[in-house]
């Protein structure tokens, strides 16, 4: 059974390549050791190592298949629009190996695409879903004609697909999503990121495990921070969505269906020490509130930082950092004082980056933005400054010279180069800064809120007794 979909790729034709056949995501990790991976990544010609790869194309070298690509498109003059189209092929968990999985996205690509277009295919092992990535370039290599991609096209997708598993003795899904509507979590994914989908997702697990009806289901969800939008008290059509989120997801498109959420209740009910386990693992409820912890201490409050020019983004920072740390901790559960917000939760996947966001500015000493732009101009102009003396070193070298000075000015082509590595580091994480940080700090005030309506829950709870 394999679910299918493609989307345009408007952005470097060389990217999407390079990430479809990625040494890291075709190799299988247990057939490695550190010489073979250097090999493979070297991407030889080898051809046992090409097998284990999984990198293969159609009607190009697959190890030339971007400048035949670029060759093709040159040759007809379509350089703009959609560079490729990204095709997805993703099989059920331990359904097919890697050679089957490889075998029907090559046979697949060359049904659809094979008779008129370049295609790099790959087949993807870092998951438990195997699937193939199929590159196909947007021109024609006959015709100089451009893809259209036309809904009939995804269907077509969809019917070749189908008709390659059964082919090789495979299942067949009727009605399966396509992947295209989900380009977006893609590169989301790629980047070791976490989509509202898949926040979601864990969070209903996590409440499922300890909901026996409905309305226990329903009470826990609201106490991770959803609300629910639609839908009757049996959840036939229900949708819920986080305080920030822009629109409700419906849960039967997660696979949690009526059907499939009473099944879960069923088996509870038959298990005789349910009641006991759910009882220990009661709704969530907070018994601290870190933001306002830290906003109390640190004599600072998000919600009435709202000017970008006196803004303390670094606080912003470290406050996020330190939510993510808490989370991390190992008492944290114990001490029930995660963040309220789905939203801010994400961010734990992105903890490396928000480190190396805040350390730049703690270093630096940045705390508003205006001297976050200030100090981005400063590392652009010495990047520029260096580049320029890099290009008049190489236009020296155009020359013919003596040995010794060619060796020079060489060595000098390259200092430049080690010290303008660094600064491009920091200028994409200051840029990076610049980006995130409005949506951060929505993010935080929409905490602060979360964590202000509970403390007055908790006082009102206090009252009444």
């Amino acid at each position: 059974m394999a679910t299918t979909g493609f989307w345009p790729v408007k952005g470097k034709l060389k990217d999407v390549i390079e990430y479809a056949r990625n040494p890291d995501k075709t190799t299988d990790p247990k057939y490695l050791d550190d010489d073979l991976y250097k090999v493979v990544r070297y991407a030889g010609s080898d051809e046992k190592t090409d097998k284990a790869m999984y990198v293969d194309a159609i009607n190009c070298p697959k190890k030339r298949a971007y400048e035949q690509m670029m060759a093709t498109k040159r040759r007809f003059g379509k350089m703009g629009g959609n560079v490729a189209y990204h095709g997805f092929q993703s099989f059920k968990t331990g359904e097919v190996t890697p050679e089957e999985a490889h075998a029907i996205g090559m046979e697949t690509a060359r049904r659809m695409w094979g008779d008129e277009y370049e295609i790099v295919v790959t087949t993807h092992l870092n998951t438990n879903n195997l699937h193939n990535h199929m590159v196909v370039n947007s021109v024609s290599f006959k015709t100089g004609r451009k893809f259209e991609n036309h809904i009939s096209d995804h269907y077509r997708l969809r019917e070749i697909s189908d008709a390659v598993c059964l082919e090789h003795g495979k299942s067949v899904m009727k009605d399966a999503p396509f992947y295209g509507g989900e380009k977006g979590a893609y590169w989301i994914h790629k980047n070791g990121g976490l989509t509202h989908r898949d926040i979601l997702k864990r969070d209903i697990e996590s409440v499922l495990q300890y909901s026996r009806k409905p309305e226990d289901f329903q009470r826990r969800l609201k106490a991770l921070g959803y609300e629910f939008v639609r839908g009757d008290d049996k959840y036939q059509h229900l949708s819920v969505k986080a305080p920030d989120w822009k629109r409700p997801i419906r849960l039967s498109s997660l696979g949690y269906t009526k059907e499939v959420i009473n099944a879960r209740f069923d088996k509870h009910w038959e298990n005789q020490y349910f009641y006991l386990e759910m009882n220990r693992n009661p709704a969530y409820k907070p018994k601290r509130l870190p933001l306002l912890e830290y906003e109390k201490h640190l004599e600072f409050e998000i919600i009435h930082s709202c000017d970008t020019a006196v803004v303390l983004v670094d606080v912003v920072f470290y406050i996020l950092l330190q939510f993510i740390l808490s989370i991390k901790d190992r008492n944290a559960k114990e001490e029930r004082c995660q963040p309220l917000s789905p939203s801010i939760r994400m961010e734990v996947a992105k903890m490396n980056q928000i480190q190396k966001e805040y350390t730049l500015l703690a270093e630096n000493h940045i705390h508003s933005a205006q001297e976050l732009f200030s100090f981005a101009d400063n590392i652009t102009s010495q990047i520029k400054a260096m580049e320029a003396q890099r290009q008049q070193y190489r236009n020296l070298l155009r020359r013919p010279k003596p040995p010794e000075v060619e060796a020079d000015l060489k060595k000098k082509c390259r200092d430049l180069s080690e010290k303008i590595k660094p600064l491009r580091d920091k200028l994409r994480t200051a840029k990076s800064i610049v980006e995130r940080y409005p949506k951060l700090q929505q993010l935080l005030e929409t905490e602060h809120q979360m964590e202000k309506d509970a403390l007055i829950k908790q006082r009102e709870r206090g009252y009444t007794r």
